[in-house]
């Protein structure tokens, strides 16, 4: 079995209690809301990628005002010929805030929208996994920068 590890950086960036999403498409073709961020080039600094990921994904400057945790998962995908790829995604969290640019939509990218969503209506939305334990990164501030296995 092949395996794959991503490393990528996301920025929690919260504005009048509303949180920057930005849309891609899930494995089952829908529309679904994830944090701005994405996948470290080689060589690059992950707090250069967050960086570089929110202005492509949204259009924003940020400052990175800290460092919140770290997550990882881990699952399994077919491919052709009856083959699998065990992937894992370590994924840093950051929080930022926004200090420059204009909201636009990223095109021929990963996503192709960003906005602001009222932190009360993120759990509505077809979200992936990650912006919840990146709430709960954001709102309990653990110590260990680790989410318990188990909650969001």
């Amino acid at each position: 079995m092949r395996q794959k590890l991503r490393v990528a950086a996301y920025a929690v960036c919260v504005r009048d209690d509303r949180l920057l999403l930005a849309r891609g498409t899930g494995f089952d073709g829908r529309p679904e809301w994830t944090l701005p961020g994405g996948g470290m080039e080689h060589g690059e600094d992950p707090y250069d990628t967050v960086l570089r990921e929110v202005e492509e994904e949204t259009g924003y400057l940020i400052e990175v005002t800290g460092l919140l945790g770290v997550h990882t998962n881990r699952f399994r995908v077919p491919r052709r010929l009856g083959r699998t790829v065990d992937r894992q995604g370590l994924r840093l969290v950051y929080e930022g805030r926004v200090t420059g640019g204009d909201l636009r939509h990223e095109v021929g990218g990963s996503t192709d929208m960003a906005a602001w969503h009222p932190l009360t209506d993120v759990s509505g939305l077809n979200r992936v996994r990650l912006v919840d334990v990146a709430l709960t990164l954001w709102r309990e501030r653990p110590v260990t920068g680790h989410v318990t296995p188990g909650t969001p």
